[in-house]
């Protein structure tokens, strides 16, 4: 079919509807021919039309009349396949648009086709015009009144269990997440924290598999459309703003996972579906050897973050979330390669991340880097920028070594429990930088950090290779389930304890879906390929677990009471009992003992008034311990408001009235014990 085309323009990048029609541009600088190839349906074999686009200096553009939102487009771009200069041009393939707003044609997909020699177009992704968005639900500024507390989710996951009571054309989709706002509310939950949602390659997996987690983008503006109860074009794009109207609505807010660091196209023997065919040695990190790739993600390539087309799509791509999608955040996969350079070299003022900073469209959201890569690069705690906070990861390994019994901990703890300023230094940080975490999706869960010594990955197909060696668990003395009594009971007291720790820290805690249940993996601590019970969010376990949820979401409540936990700046500390922000004790008041011998530490948050403390006590040790406990006047008394030793309901009381009275000037902690008290 013949189209009138027209020149058009070649700003703004993407598709976009305006006029009477079309206009399409993409960037490509050493291609020959860029073609605009348009679909009469999402599946089509063939094209309905083939148009050449106008080029102007380095970009192809053209506008079409007549077309509108909905359009099924794609790209060819025609060029030198020169691997020796970094070159990969393929005019046989298919395209997806980088500035493409929806993707179609996971049906019909091959990432086979896409890799190997030969026209592709009857198994390709496609590209879909989509309209300007209208009434988005505002960014939700954080409640400075509230204790944030992150809910690390999987989109799909979460509600992808036949009992989860969702209906089943919505489970496992932004729908059904709509439909169970109620549990994220009735934990506290502030923002959810949702792993990939851009589109991604589910077959980028060993043979057989499937990617599960999302961590292989194809497109940096499109939901993933598997994640739509409504599978219509631009169906994603409506159900996703549903949803973040809906968490808005409950006082969440909504932060993506992002993956701007590599795609899907792999290493030199992945798929050309984007990037790799519009512009190779622009959009990646190359080797010395151009023909191969740099590989700081782990993942086959490296995206050139820093170089001025792929930065300007990034920083774009943040913005329309914010401006047309209603998103509040982002958390950057991998993000010290987003500090390299062309070379892979570290930057001092990265490019990208200081447009990310200085950008007023980003200026009021939240951004969170995962401050390392996979080659090496570790940046927690001087991760280029003035706004970034960071997944602590010192925070996670030192609570579990703690937790574990490991020796020399105690000087570790004390600075992870007040949002680590031995990190943090700098002249405007503030404890918020410090997203505190003892599980996320990338390791073992909570119950299985207590339960297995070590990893069980062998489902994933790969020989048991993949997955961390280093999980600082213990099992309590059993590998895997046991019918133990004991072993259980242990194991429950350590979940507590873990929650205690992470819920009563400065800075701000962070849980994976699951934990608040118990939910479990067996022993596998990389379910990236895991897209069936053993990685969904089992909605049974609310019973199974609902004493280790209860005691969750009433120790959430306590510590959104808790003032000093809500004060967004550092304590003072002091290892006497005096006026100041913190006090430090050990089994003697006012004596910590930090030797590498000593498992058990006690600390008082100081307030403004002596009714406004609180004292905590934690007991890592394998025997009892007797603590001598700070003075009080005489008009209060100490009261015990958790003891992670006692079974439920006795572990944690609901309301400050009724917890019990400690009597004397020293309590006796069991071994593997976290105990909080207020006075009343």
């Amino acid at each position: 079919m013949t189209l009138e085309h027209l020149p058009g323009s070649p700003a703004p990048l993407g598709a976009r509807v305006r006029d009477d029609g079309v206009n399409f541009s993409a960037y490509s600088r050493h291609a020959d021919r860029v073609e605009l190839v348009l679909f009469d349906d999402p599946l089509a074999p063939k094209p309905s039309a083939v148009l050449p686009l106008t080029r102007t200096a380095d970009y192809w553009h053209g506008h079409v009349p007549g077309l509108a939102a909905g359009q099924v487009y794609g790209l060819r771009a025609h060029g030198p396949w020169q691997v020796e200069a970094g070159h990969r041009f393929d005019g046989q393939k298919l395209l997806l648009d980088p500035y493409g707003r929806a993707v179609v044609g996971y049906e019909i997909y091959d990432r086979e086709a896409a890799a190997r020699p030969g026209d592709n177009t009857a198994a390709a992704l496609r590209s879909v015009v989509a309209g300007p968005a209208h009434d988005v639900s505002p960014p939700l500024p954080p409640d400075p009144d509230r204790r944030d507390l992150i809910y690390e989710m999987h989109v799909g996951g979460f509600t992808k269990d036949p009992d989860s009571g969702v209906a089943p054309e919505r489970r496992g989709t932004y729908a059904g997440v709509i439909d169970r706002i109620d549990h994220l509310v009735d934990l506290g939950v502030t923002a959810v924290e949702l792993l990939p949602i851009h589109a991604f390659d589910t077959t980028d997996a060993p043979a057989g598999g499937t990617n599960y987690w999302g961590y292989s983008s194809l497109g940096f503006f499109a939901p993933h459309p598997l994640y739509s109860s409504d599978r219509t074009p631009l169906g994603p794009l409506r159900e996703f703003r549903a949803m973040v109207d809906a968490l808005h609505a409950a006082g969440i807010r909504v932060i993506l996972d992002v993956v701007y660091n590599h795609t899907a196209e792999g290493n030199v023997d992945g798929p050309t579906v984007s990037f790799r065919g519009l512009g190779n040695r622009s959009y990646y990190i190359l080797d010395r050897d151009k023909r191969c790739f740099a590989n700081y993600s782990g993942c086959g390539n490296t995206f050139n973050g820093n170089h001025p087309v792929p930065l300007r799509l990034i920083v774009e791509s943040l913005r329309y979330w914010v401006r047309e999608m209603g998103v509040d955040g982002f958390r950057f996969d991998l993000a010290s390669i987003l500090t390299r350079d062309h070379r892979g070299e570290p930057l001092l003022r990265p490019p990208l991340l200081l447009a990310m900073e200085t950008d007023p469209v980003l200026a009021g959201t939240e951004l969170i880097a995962e401050a390392w890569d996979a080659a090496g690069l570790y940046q927690v705690g001087a991760f280029p920028g003035q706004r970034f906070a960071e997944w602590n990861g010192p925070f996670r390994d030192d609570v579990r070594r703690f937790l574990r019994g490991d020796p020399g901990t105690i000087e570790a703890l004390m600075g992870r429990l007040i949002a680590s300023p031995d990190l943090y230094d700098g002249p405007r940080d503030l404890p918020s930088r410090s997203i505190n975490f003892i599980t996320c999706h990338d390791g073992f869960t909570l119950r299985d950090l207590v339960s297995y010594n070590r990893k069980h990955n062998q489902t994933n197909g790969e020989n048991n290779r993949d997955g961390s060696d280093n999980n600082l668990s213990w099992n309590c003395g059993v590998e895997g389930p046991t019918a133990s009594p004991a072993v259980k009971a242990v194991r429950q007291r350590q979940m507590r304890n873990a929650m205690a720790l992470l819920m009563l820290s400065h800075g701000r805690p962070m849980l994976w879906m699951g934990d608040e249940v118990g939910r479990t993996q067996a022993g596998n601590n990389n379910a990236y390929c895991q897209d069936n019970p053993l990685g969904w969010f089992r909605w049974r376990d609310l019973e199974s677990g609902a004493e280790l949820l209860r005691f969750t979401q009433l120790l959430a409540r306590l510590a959104g009471s808790i003032a000093q936990l809500r004060d967004d700046r550092f304590w003072k500390a002091t290892s006497h009992l005096q006026k100041g922000d913190i006090s430090w004790h050990g089994v003697t008041v006012g004596k910590p003992d930090w030797t590498p011998s000593s498992h058990s530490l006690a600390w008082t948050l100081e307030g403004d008034r002596p009714a406004d403390r609180v004292h905590i006590i934690a007991n890592a040790w394998w025997r009892p311990l007797e603590f001598e406990l700070p003075p009080l006047p005489v008009n209060l008394a100490w009261h015990k408001v958790v003891d992670t030793s006692q079974p439920s309901p006795a572990d944690i009381v609901d309301d400050l009235e009724a917890a019990p009275a400690v009597t004397s000037d020293r309590l006796t902690l069991p071994w593997h014990t976290v105990i909080v008290l207020m006075p009343r």
